[in-house]
This record gives C-alpha cells, structure tokens and sequence, in this order.
C-alpha cells in the first residue's frame, strides 16, 4: 500500500480522500491519523469531516476557502499526519459491551458456526476473545464497526438483508462486526443482542464509542440482558 491518499473533488462542495483500496487495519489506522489530524489543523477551512472506512469526505464552504487551496492543506496535514502517533491525536478508550448469544438474540450464530465449521460455544469464544477497534460509525446513527474478525468465523453478509434488526444486535460481515445503535434494516449475521443503549440523541456525544477506540465484548446470560437492558454504553462497568 502506498503512502498516497486520492484526493477527488466532486459536486456539492466537497473533497473526497481515499486512503487504500482495501480494507485492512493498517489502512485503518492512517484513515485515523487523517481523520484527526483534519479535526484539529483544517477545522477552520471545513464544515464537516466524515470518516468512512477507508476514506474521508471534508464538506467546506467556498466562500470561506477555494477548493484548490483546501487541497493543498490536506497534502500539507497528510504530509506528517500518514507518520503520526495516532495516541496523540487521539487517545482511545475501551469499552466492555455485554452481549447475549445465540437463541432469539443472535438468530443466526447457528449458521455461522455452520459456516464455520465450529460449535456455537466456539463461536462465541473466539468472538468474544478480540479486542475490537471501531473503524468507523453509520450507516444509521449509533451503528459501529469494529473490526478486524478473527477468519475462522467471518461469515459473510446474508443474501437476503431483513427488514427489521432490533436495536443492540451484534452482527458480522466478513472481517468486521457491528453493534446495531438503532432499529433498522440490515444484512449482517446477528450472532448476539446488547440490553444497552448504544445511541442516545438526548445525550452528548450521543454516542460515546469514537473511532479508534477499543471494544471488548463480554457474553452474559438471558438473566442479565433484562438487568443491564437501558443502560447507556458509556455508563456501563464490567
């Protein structure tokens, strides 16, 4: 992978970064570097930065700074951003996410253990034996993506996404698992359901969860899902 980024200018005022063409934590990580190190040197040129998974999106306004000039400030940011210490544009927190496993929580653990070649048991055990970092967050607000998951059970999307995923599921797509923030279509494998709240509009930040922050699942039982069920993700203490 090179140390280039593809810088596209597009319709609409906004400057699109692509980082690598495939995902890989490595990629992940200068994604991350980029991404605040953008927050914090470019915050008076920009109106928005988004991070995808292996891109950037800087929304700016031409009155204020000309798409050209802009660019040459993200070569300058990227020039010692792509080398920084991400620790010290962000230091990450980790947090434990509680999850019940299988049954009605996780309606499709069975296939990917079938996928898999493994136990259910297994499953759960190297699922929940990672460290996880989020990578990014969307599609719907308070959706996190984690990755990367160990190849033994990266199972892939379903063919056929639902229509309705309880809020809380934790699914896997391939090399990443996620924690659905609200209730929503999806095609992910739900393999477990969290009882907390992962997306609070109330609060601020709604979500706690940043990217490059770590996030360690832990497997409880039914009794607990009803216990913990409402507690904000932030609040939560293993």
């Amino acid at each position: 992978m090179g140390a280039d980024i593809r810088i596209v200018r597009s319709g609409g005022y906004v400057v699109h970064l692509d980082i690598c063409e495939e995902l890989s934590m490595e990629c992940v990580g200068r994604a991350h570097r980029l991404y605040y190190a953008a927050l914090q040197e470019l915050s008076g040129l920009v109106d928005e930065v988004v991070l995808g998974v292996t891109s950037l999106a800087l929304y700016y306004d031409p009155r204020r700074v000309r798409a050209s000039e802009l660019v040459t400030s993200i070569k300058r940011v990227w020039s010692w951003a792509r080398e920084a210490d991400l620790n010290e544009l962000h230091r990450p927190r980790r947090f434990t996410v509680p999850v019940v496993y299988g049954d009605e929580y996780g309606p499709d653990l069975s296939s990917v253990a079938k996928w898999a070649g493994l136990s259910e048991k297994e499953v759960v055990r190297i699922h929940s034996s990672r460290v996880y970092t989020c990578i990014t967050l969307g599609f719907t607000p308070g959706f996190i993506y984690l990755g990367e998951v160990d190849p033994r059970i990266a199972a892939p999307r379903l063919e056929t996404p639902r229509v309705r995923i309880p809020r809380g599921s934790v699914g896997i797509a391939g090399r990443m698992t996620g924690v659905y923030g609200l209730e929503s279509p999806g095609g992910w494998r739900l393999i477990g359901r969290t009882p907390l709240t992962m997306f609070d509009p109330r609060r601020s930040p709604p979500i706690p969860i940043a990217p490059g922050d770590e996030v360690l699942f832990k497997p409880v039982e039914p009794e607990e899902f009803s216990r913990l069920s409402g507690v904000f993700v932030g609040e939560y203490s293993s």
